[in-house]
């Protein structure tokens, strides 16, 4: 790895490490707390993903030679965020998590099982994304409406950004919020005591509970959306560039750090389209067979967010709620256009996409599953009907 080295990997990994983390970790909080994780645990769940998609990273990267980037997932995050808590609380959720890696080993290592997952139509799975992703997409707005004086600087640094650096338009935003958190909110009495104890943090397995219900609400939509917005486009992308990668021993491997950092509260860890473009790329480096060497890069770079990220948690939670949600939402707009685009572009599908993009952004919650499940199967049922010619009369 060291011989293959240069400037442009090095730079390129770092870069992507930088900004997988500081443009998604908002979403990843918002996330475990929306599934019943208290600051402790939201805090610790997302430095063990940082810590699961850094370490899958370099373990892909060098067994495979190629810029595979391992990143957590953030679609899956906004999942979390807009579900209900379930009946079993957080142990509940870290159960689902769980059977989600599971079921992410089955797809890559069972081909039969990973084919029925990619027959899933294109436009119903980017109209489940779409809806779950709207609630935090409003966000930006809220704070606004909240107190504009607090809310209004964040949304205002991500649209200046956007005209000369897009990728950056995320941390600009997130060092807006940071200074109108030090300069207009009230910290606690305590706060340094609070910032000093998130660099050691506890470190607590949590002892998952398999609720059928969490199952259903929770570990398939997240299957769902981490393969069909993540994964698969993931693979789509190393192909762009060149490369032939075994998808299925990649997306296996992601299922099994999935699996292996759930009690410890991380969600889900899958492999990168936007991280993968980053590193694929001229930009990091003449030699395509080095590029691997800025996966690995980044890998170590997650890893070290992840052993600090309490310490980005704890600041985090010293705000008021609504500005977490809005950086979420701000680093969520692109995800949200790009797959609500997608699930409307095709006119006989058109219905079917609405149903499902309808019910994931209602918020429902029907028999202790989200609307989210609900949504994905009512889509699929109308699918099947559009598809299946009408009675002769």
């Amino acid at each position: 790895m060291f011989r293959d080295a240069t400037p442009q990997s090095v730079f390129s990994g770092s870069l992507a490490a930088f900004v997988g983390f500081a443009s998604s970790f908002a979403v990843v909080l918002a996330g475990l707390k929306g599934v019943g994780a208290t600051d402790a645990q939201a805090a610790l769940g997302m430095s063990a993903a940082a810590v699961a998609m850094g370490l899958s990273s370099i373990f892909l990267a060098l067994k495979t030679k190629l810029p595979m980037g391992v990143a957590w997932s953030t679609p899956g995050a906004a999942l979390l965020a807009s579900a209900a808590v379930p009946a079993g609380g957080f142990p509940a959720a870290v159960g689902a998590f769980i059977v989600c890696g599971a079921l992410l080993v089955l797809a890559g290592l069972f081909k039969p099982f990973g084919r029925a997952v990619a027959a899933i139509p294109g436009p119903l799975a980017n109209a489940l994304l779409a809806g779950v992703l709207l609630q935090l997409c409003l966000a930006p707005i809220q704070a606004i409406a909240f107190d504009w004086r607090l809310g209004l600087p964040i949304l205002l640094a991500w649209i200046v950004m956007q005209r000369f650096n897009k990728a950056l338009a995320v941390p600009a935003a997130l060092v807006a919020f940071a200074v109108v958190v030090v300069f207009g909110v009230t910290f606690p009495a305590g706060w340094e005591q609070q910032l000093g104890d998130a660099l050691l943090p506890d470190i607590a397995l949590i002892m998952p509970v398999f609720e059928p219900a969490a199952i259903l609400g929770i570990a398939l939509p997240l299957f769902v959306v981490t393969m069909a917005s993540q994964n698969i486009p993931g693979i789509a992308v190393l192909k762009a560039y060149g490369y032939e990668p075994d998808a299925g021993p990649a997306i296996a491997t992601t299922g099994v750090f999935s699996a292996l950092f759930a009690p410890l509260g991380a969600h889900a860890v899958n492999l990168s389209a936007i991280v993968a473009a980053m590193m694929a790329s001229e930009e990091a480096g003449p030699d395509p067979a080095k590029r691997y060497v800025a996966a690995a890069v980044f890998g170590i770079g997650s890893v070290l967010f992840g052993l600090f990220a309490g310490v980005a948690a704890a600041f985090v939670s010293l705000a008021p709620p609504v500005l977490i949600t809005a950086v979420a939402g701000l680093a969520l707009v692109g995800a949200f256009s790009a797959s609500a685009m997608a699930a409307f572009a095709d006119e006989r599908l058109r219905p079917a996409a609405a149903v499902t993009f309808l019910a994931g952004a209602s918020g429902l919650s029907l028999l202790g599953i989200s609307g989210a499940f609900w949504g994905l199967i009512a889509g699929l049922v109308m699918v099947f009907l559009l598809k299946k010619p009408p009675p002769t009369t």
